[in-house]
């Protein structure tokens, strides 16, 4: 499974200027393959590099680093392409899909440039780096890291590293292939039921997020909401580093909400459950406050990084059916609207079962997770 590194780089001062300058003049080679792409209708990663390879070059680009801006910009325009047979920018004829459609893709002149082994050259033992720039090749760049981040890079590292300008700092992105363990046969499944009030609950009853993490949304939307009045170029900008910085708060919730649930399962024994939410913010129905707070966190986000954490550790990982897990009885599989009295209670009307709403719905994503293992593995040992 690939995975990314992150490094923080140390330039001096020169060396800093150089890395800038070669960001700005990639995305700009960037932004004019863009606009040859949109002109041409050409955005395939072949067809494109022939097409501006050597125009790219004599914007100052050495070999490798104009191939890189060339793919680069092919791999927006499929990214762009996936969005829209998507719909994630409006149905087709809509106000929002004709303004993405009827321009080029721009790149900031500070967005990441991947670099391979061909212009980047890691010196692991020392810590530093070497990079192409514009002004040539750049000295031993200083970088810093953990030491189990040293020693996946050490043996795994593999493939392409991004160069990134954030926040006023410099970092590297490496990509690195590690083995995926063989998965263990568990014992038992965690059940985790993803939700609005509480971001996850699993079946033990461990209840993650809530009432912070809501304030902390509540407030960016409110605070969103006032900025889009305005409509000022400040407004504009504060926008932006508010939409950076809600990227940020998002996937390190995310991160360390994964963590202590693959931890637990690992320590258990047990592999993880959860529900499959493709298609959710269709299928649900909320009142419109709800709807806001479902559509501005990752919940797809969560789950993908719980199950590659799952992977790293060996642990399996199924996705179940969520229908009714939040209206079925865990103890006698009784299902009915009004076993929810309210958002955080569930009791039965069967058997007068009593939980937190919640933890009952992940108990049934745990025993579903239990019977699909034992289905899959059924079929396996029948072929």
């Amino acid at each position: 499974m690939k995975i990314v590194v992150q490094v923080k780089l140390l330039p001096d001062a020169p060396t800093e200027t150089a890395l800038r300058e070669t960001l700005r003049a990639c995305n700009h080679a960037a932004n004019h393959a863009s606009r040859r792409a949109f002109d041409t209708g050409i955005t395939g990663k072949t067809p494109l590099q022939r097409l501006v390879y050597g125009e790219l070059k004599e914007m100052g680009l050495s070999a490798q680093p104009a191939i890189h801006a060339a793919r680069k910009t092919a791999g927006a325009y499929a990214t762009l392409k996936a969005n829209l047979k998507a719909g994630n920018h409006g149905r087709e004829g809509s106000k929002r899909r004709t303004t993405v459609e009827a321009k080029p893709i721009r790149f900031r002149k500070d967005a990441a440039q991947p670099f391979d082994d061909r212009c980047l050259s890691w010196q692991l033992d020392a810590r530093t780096v070497s990079i192409w720039t514009v002004r040539g090749r750049s000295g031993r760049i200083p970088f810093v890291c953990s030491p189990q981040q040293l020693k996946t890079l050490t043996e795994h590292r593999q493939g392409e590293s991004d160069l990134v300008y954030r926040g006023g700092q410099w970092y590297l992105y490496a990509t690195c292939d590690i083995p995926e363990p063989e998965p263990i046969e568990p014992d038992a499944f965690l059940g985790v039921d993803l939700g609005i009030a509480n971001i996850a609950t699993t079946n033990d009853g461990t209840v993650h997020a809530g009432k912070h993490l809501n304030q902390v949304r509540h407030r960016n939307r409110r605070l969103r909401s006032r900025l889009q009045a305005k409509g000022t170029k400040s407004a504009k900008r504060l926008l932006r580093k508010l939409s950076g910085r809600e990227a940020r708060f998002a996937a390190d919730t995310n991160h360390r909400i994964s963590k202590q649930i693959v931890t637990e399962a690992q320590r258990t024994c047990r592999g993880i459950a959860l529900e499959d939410l493709g298609g959710i913010r269709e299928r649900v129905r909320l009142r419109k406050p709800q709807r806001v707070t479902l559509h501005s966190w990752s919940f797809r986000q969560l789950g993908a990084y719980i199950a590659y954490k799952a992977t790293r550790a060996g642990l399996p990982v199924v996705h179940v059916d969520p229908r009714y897990t939040s209206q079925g009885c865990s103890a006698c599989g009784h299902i009915d609207k009004k076993n929810r009295p309210d958002q955080a209670t569930f009791s039965c009307t069967s058997c007068g079962f009593a939980e937190h709403a919640d933890v009952n719905a992940a108990r049934n994503i745990a025993a579903r997770g239990v019977a699909s293992w034992a289905v899959s593995h059924a079929a396996d040992d029948a072929a």
